[in-house]
């Protein structure tokens, strides 16, 4: 099939892309790495009257530290995620989950900032944001504004973004002393949409008791979710503490049923991914720091 006609707007600054977004505002959708708007323009999913190309905007590409993070703009390249330092060692999850992306072809146009725009349940990027307590940078002609990804995801493909606004970056935290990370996820094929996704992030005392436990899961429910597991705050960080974590997490999740998995199955790997993920999370979080 063959798009909609639509208005092609290219944006060559950030205030162009702005005043475009202002001026069209829920009818027009915004072009970055084109991985998933592409397919929906050409299946007649997703019908704009105006397709804002932001593409050109320097200002929303990058990699930086800031406030004692990380900070990556809306068009950064999966690719060149990948391949940055900086992320493998201050976002160590992030770095963990990337190559689960997609292919090495979507990856080299596909953006973190489109990733969780789109807001796919199954996406690993906004799940990993998720985990980590990262925030969504957003603008709009008047106005800026941060939500943490805790409140900005609300259903299948539905964010809290406004219709004028555009993403401009993500805001990711450090990995400081005494954290660890893991994550893993199970697809039909590698590269696939997960069946289902765990990312886990723990701290653990000098004495190797958990200080803090984070397990968010994708793929299980109609957005990333994180499992409330504050009650394991002073437990052992021992391999039984991240099974019965996991177990918790299962019991209390609410999974999606689909033509690839049952709500049984999707329930049963959040037990067996969760505790995989929880356990090596604390082996890393009590061994030198990261």
């Amino acid at each position: 099939m063959k798009p909609a006609p639509f208005e092609y707007c290219r944006a060559d600054t950030l205030d162009e892309a702005l005043e475009l977004m202002a001026e069209f505002g829920a009818e027009a959708s915004v072009l970055a790495g084109g991985m998933s708007l592409g397919p929906m323009l050409n299946m007649r999913l997703a019908r704009p009257v105006a397709v804002v190309d932001i593409n050109p905007v320097a200002a929303l590409a990058g990699i930086r530290e800031a406030d004692g993070g990380v900070e990556t703009g809306a068009l950064c390249r999966q690719v060149d995620a990948l391949g940055c330092g900086l992320l493998r060692d201050a976002v160590p999850l992030l770095a963990e989950a990337l190559p689960f992306v997609g292919h090495f072809q979507t990856r080299n146009r596909g953006t973190l900032g489109g990733s969780v725009c789109h807001a796919d349940p199954s996406a690993e990027i906004p799940l990993a944001l998720l985990t980590l307590g990262g925030e969504i940078a957003l603008r709009r002609k008047d106005r800026a504004r941060t939500v943490p990804a805790e409140d900005f995801f609300e259903g299948i493909f539905v964010t809290a973004r406004e219709p004028e606004e555009i993403v401009t970056a993500l805001r990711w935290p450090r990995c400081g002393k005494g954290a660890g990370h893991a994550f893993a996820e199970i697809a039909q094929r590698h590269g696939d949409f997960a069946i289902a996704a765990v990312a886990a992030s723990a701290s653990v005392s000098a004495r190797g008791a958990v200080t803090a436990l984070s397990l968010g899961l994708g793929g299980v429910e109609d957005r990333p979710r994180l499992a409330d597991l504050a009650d394991f705050a002073g437990a052992p960080a021992t391999p039984a503490t991240a099974a019965e974590a996991a177990a918790l997490a299962a019991d209390r999740v609410d999974p999606i049923e689909d033509p690839k998995a049952s709500a049984a199955y999707r329930r049963q790997l959040v037990r067996v991914l969760g505790a995989r993920a929880l356990e090596r999370a604390l082996e890393r979080a009590a061994a030198p720091p990261c």
